[in-house]
Formats: C-alpha cells, structure tokens, sequence
C-alpha cells in the first residue's frame, strides 16, 4: 500500500502477527494508524491498539523487554485503561486494554463500532469502518482528533481527478 508509511509498515509486519496469534478476544487499531489504513492523509507518531484487559496482560508479558516504563500516556484524566507503551521498529505501540473516556458523564467503555480488514502484505489488519473512526475522533474531543475526523470525512469526497476522468 503507498499510502503506508515505512516505518507504519515496519512496525505493523512485526506487531499484527503478534496480536492473531497471542489475543483471545477481539482487537483492532485505533487512531492515526488505523485512519492511515483507510487512506486519510493523517500523520503517525504510533500504534495505538485496543484490546481487551486481559489481553493487555499478556501482551505485557510477550513483550515485557519492550516495555517503555517511562512513558506517562497524555491526558490522564480524560482517558483510562490498562495501558502500556512498547518500543518497536519503527515506532512505539501503545496498548490500551478495556479503554474507558470520561467526557463529563463518567467512565465510558469505547467501543470501536463495526471493523473492516484493512488488508497489507497479506495481513488483514481489524480497524473501525470509517463512520465508526470519525465517532471515536470526535468522541475524544481534542484538536487532533477532530483534525483526523475531517481527514477521514474527506475520504468522502469525490477526488478531482474522478470527477476529470468521467467527464
């Protein structure tokens, strides 16, 4: 896929196998990366990969030598889970196990929604469909979340050159 950047590749082909074989319950990615995947012009800094508590607690395990001990995940307040951050090539993961979001009303379950395989090198890669993207961006209410949802809602949008090629 051109639209994945190497080092989103590199990491990506060592992790995902990983998460088939070593996760019980459903996972998928979330964030910039799973956005990438669809196709939004967005930029990657991790890896971010929901899974369930206890599947957390064995990927901290498999991967207890990667561990980032100490990094200290940003807005504290606003999110919860069972996370942790691992080193990995070509950029860190980060696993949130039973993700919860307090906007106010107390602590609530995110839910990823409706998954589609996003398909690399022969690997089928779970993320949220699109809709369901947008929801969680705008659902965490920072500036770069909604600058991701409004990269995904461009997906949307006819392109120029199908528009040109019809006409």
């Amino acid at each position: 896929m051109s639209h994945v950047p190497p080092a989103l590749f590199v990491t990506l082909a060592e992790l995902v196998p990983d998460l088939h074989v070593h996760c019980v319950e459903p996972w998928c990615l979330i964030g910039s990366a799973a956005a990438r995947l669809l196709g939004a012009e967005v930029s990657v800094a991790d890896v971010d990969v929901l899974v369930s508590r206890a599947d957390a607690e064995t990927l901290a395990t498999l991967w207890a030598d990667r561990r980032d001990a100490a990094h200290a995940p940003a807005d504290d307040g606003r999110f919860r889970s069972h996370f942790a951050r691992f080193r990995f090539p070509g950029m860190p993961v980060e696993v949130m196990g039973g993700l919860e979001l307090d906007q106010g009303e107390g602590w609530q379950p995110v839910s990823p929604g409706r998954l589609v395989l996003a398909g690399l090198q022969g690997m089928a890669v779970p993320v949220p469909t699109l809709d369901d993207q947008i929801r969680i961006f705008e659902s965490f209410g920072r500036d770069k979340d909604r600058d991701r949802a409004a990269a995904l809602r461009r997906l949307r949008q006819p392109s120029v050159l199908s528009i040109v090629s019809s006409s």
